[in-house]
């Protein structure tokens, strides 16, 4: 990543970021709901003319922080990036065996993204929900997701870095040294951190049988559940290890703390359009936001 490949947009953080990053912060693990949706093949529709092709599948999964901004963890022994980039781009871990990676691929051609030959690819239709207690808030974040794996350095993670980073913005320069050195960003690299993020046993989970597979069928040899990897490029557990990154286009937030007066409001991606398409929204940045009945 070069000076030149700067992108053009966004210039600030999202209206919603402060408050949603506090929010999440607060929970004591930061789990979710995310939705995607599954494609029905012929053979296991129903009746022969069906006219719904895609069922709705939901799970829970655990938030790991806005892309290009990786919490800090003292056990986290893979090289950092440089401090130089963030996002409003909320991520999430994932094994590339497990259904949903697959859903992000084959739906990805319906919400403008594309199919991919490589491990790094993706764009399908999303919904991501969190629910914080203490603040009594519901967030809600509709977009797309892209699945970044082992070639995301690669031709086959073009597109994918390519709509991530028009949603990536270099940080201010709060220190002396903080702000150069943009040439040294690595995709991959960030990928790698993701891992050493997690916990040796998490780790060893992406060395574990296939997701779904019978018990009564063998796995591999070396595959195993209840396995812990402390190496960082464990080539059986990167393998199958993916980052997924949720690109939003819009983020719905309802207030509830006060049950006599709940509050809501709707976030949307508007880019350079700069102009409000609601009655009553305002535009901040590349976002409209406009407040609803709730």
């Amino acid at each position: 990543m070069t000076s030149s490949q700067a992108p053009a947009v966004p210039s600030t953080e999202a209206p919603w970021r402060s408050a949603f990053v506090s929010h999440i912060e607060s929970l004591k693990t930061p789990t979710f709901v995310l939705s995607t949706l599954h494609p029905v093949p012929p053979s296991e529709q129903k009746t022969p003319s069906s006219s719904i092709p895609v069922v709705p599948r939901a799970r829970t999964c655990i938030y790991r922080g806005l892309w290009a901004c990786l919490p800090a963890s003292s056990s986290n022994s893979a090289p950092l990036n440089p401090p130089v980039w963030e996002s409003d781009l909320p991520t999430f871990t994932t094994d590339a065996r497990m259904p949903k990676a697959a859903d992000l691929v084959d739906t990805a051609a319906g919400a403008g993204g594309e199919l991919s030959p490589g491990q790094t690819g993706g764009g399908g239709p999303v919904e991501a929900v969190w629910w914080v207690e203490e603040s009594g808030t519901q967030w809600r974040v509709r977009g797309t997701a892209w699945v970044l794996g082992p070639d995301v350095d690669g031709e086959e993670g073009r597109r994918a870095r390519e709509v991530i980073m028009r949603r990536m913005r270099r940080r201010e320069p709060t220190g002396r040294g903080e702000g150069g050195g943009q040439e040294g960003w690595s995709w991959s690299r960030e990928v790698t951190a993701h891992f050493g993020n997690l916990a040796p046993g998490m780790r060893g989970s992406f060395r574990g049988p296939p997701p779904g597979l019978p018990i009564t069928v063998p796995p591999e040899e070396g595959l195993g559940v209840g396995q812990e990897v402390d190496d960082l490029e464990d080539p059986v557990a990167r393998r199958n290890f993916r980052v997924v990154v949720i690109v939003p286009d819009e983020v719905d937030q309802v207030e509830y703390k006060d049950p006599k007066k709940p509050r809501r409001w709707v976030y949307i991606y508007r880019g350079r359009s700069w102009q409000a398409k609601e009655s009553g929204g305002e535009i901040t940045g590349e976002w409209e936001k406009v407040e609803v009945w709730p």
